[in-house]
């Protein structure tokens, strides 16, 4: 019976942290950056990006552009959803995207491709 309840409690955490959730554990003043959950679908991304550009500056990922990618969608949305979520002042619920966000704590920028951090 006590198994059956331990099995049941994590099924419902699971669920719970999949509907786009946020826990906040890091210190304040931490670092954070937004980005897609891997599991996301590619209408997810493409939502994503197209939502956040429409409000936001999304020149970086632009033909010529830094973080420019054409074949791969998950760092185009990725680098979009975070300039939303600098942008609208670094709020979890910036991040949430439908439950397709994620807020990392580790800098997802990769070569000339640097992720906007604003304070």
């Amino acid at each position: 019976m006590a198994k059956t309840h331990i099995c049941l409690s994590f099924i419902i955490l699971l669920y719970i942290i999949s509907e786009g959730s946020f826990t906040r554990v890091n210190a304040q003043g931490q670092k954070e950056w937004c980005v897609a959950k891997p599991s996301s679908s590619t209408e997810e991304l493409f939502n994503n990006l197209n939502y956040a550009c429409s409000i936001i500056n999304c020149q970086i990922i632009s033909k010529g552009g830094a973080c420019y990618s054409l074949d791969n969608l998950y760092n185009l949305a990725s680098v979009a959803m975070n300039l939303y979520y600098q942008a609208a002042g670094r709020h979890y619920w910036n991040c949430n995207f439908g439950g397709s966000g994620l807020i990392a704590i580790t800098d997802p920028s990769y070569g000339n491709c640097i992720y906007e951090f604003r304070k």
